[in-house]
């Protein structure tokens, strides 16, 4: 769930101070801090519509609002056919001033509305064409959980997808946004593309934006109830385990496991390692890649030695290589 995750995968919370006909419902206390994606962990109330019956469950502690269902906090909008809210008794503010005694003949105990007093919402539910976006940043899914405990946004269905404007990410399995340790997760075939032709690709990928690195992107219309001030997260380093590959126009390289910086675009690659240019071929145990130079330091394993392939005069390997 983005024209940005959760992104949040970029991704964040959601889904607090729900207002509901009959109750008053809250989200949880979280301290301030500044956009990162889509991360709606904080800012002002969330506003829930659909075309369809808002339906609420007493016994599940649950809201349901079916089709077109739609909901907004501050920048972030979540669209979806389905969203449920999952409820629970707020605690109560040791600060708070108490409220006088109701003595109306009719008022019971503990009575104070239609969902009995004062909620708030500490998970959401999106399920079918989920879509999550800011301004700046998209995401896309058959169905998403938000945790605003965890500050966790969790996506699966079938063609997983993440835009930012400097990249786009993609899963087969799962995507995954921690707003508080701002990482994106992808599972199952996942992969990052930049804009500048570089292709990150695993089984797994583990990508870590920048802390308050957030910065004004060119102007875009703003997403439905934001203010067009949301701010899209860069990447600082991505980790990948199993079937590793690192694509330039120029270069692929291959591992079981490595990590890539995205701002002097080293990659460090382990594991039955091998860097093709055109059709030179190196291969290792270990490498250090320059992947905006294409240099590569490649390493044997103890006791081995490094092996090459080396096309004499091939014109191919001074120029760029087809990206598949």
């Amino acid at each position: 769930m983005m024209r940005r995750l959760l992104p949040a995968l970029t991704l964040g919370t959601l889904l607090t101070g729900l207002p509901v006909p009959g109750a008053s419902i809250t989200g949880l206390g979280v301290p301030s801090a500044r956009a990162q994606a889509i991360d709606m962990s904080h800012g002002e109330q969330v506003n829930i519509s659909s075309a369809g019956p808002q339906t609420y469950d007493h016994d599940a502690q649950t809201v349901t609002f079916v089709d077109q269902a739609r909901a907004i906090r501050g920048d972030v909008t979540i669209d979806a056919d389905q969203l449920i809210g999952f409820l629970r008794k707020k605690a109560p503010d040791p600060n708070a001033p108490k409220p006088a005694e109701d003595q109306g003949a009719d008022k019971k105990p503990g009575d104070d509305g239609a969902m009995g007093g004062s909620m708030e919402l500490y998970r959401m539910e999106a399920i079918g064409h989920v879509h999550i976006y800011t301004s700046t940043d998209q995401a896309w899914g058959d169905k998403a959980l938000y945790d605003i405990d965890q500050a966790v946004l969790v996506m699966t269905g079938k063609a997983l997808k993440l835009t930012t404007p400097q990249d786009v990410m993609t899963a087969r399995d799962v995507m995954e946004y921690h707003a508080n340790t701002r990482m994106s997760v992808g599972r199952g075939d996942a992969t990052v593309t930049t804009n500048d032709g570089k292709r990150i690709k695993a089984d797994v990928l583990v990508a870590f934006s920048k802390p308050d690195s957030a910065q004004t992107n060119t102007p875009q219309s703003p997403a439905p109830g934001g203010d067009g001030t949301a701010r899209s997260s860069k990447l600082d380093r991505a980790y990948a385990w199993g079937h590793v590959m690192l694509r330039t126009p120029n270069e692929t390289a291959t591992g079981d496991r490595g990590v890539y910086v995205f701002d002097t675009q080293m990659a460090r690659l382990i594991g039955h390692v091998h860097v093709t240019s055109g059709q030179n071929q190196n291969n290792g145990a270990s490498a250090i890649v320059n992947m905006k130079t294409g240099v590569a330091i490649m390493n044997p394993a103890p006791g081995q030695r490094v092996e090459g392939l080396v096309i004499p005069n091939e014109a191919a390997s001074s120029k760029p290589g087809t990206m598949q």
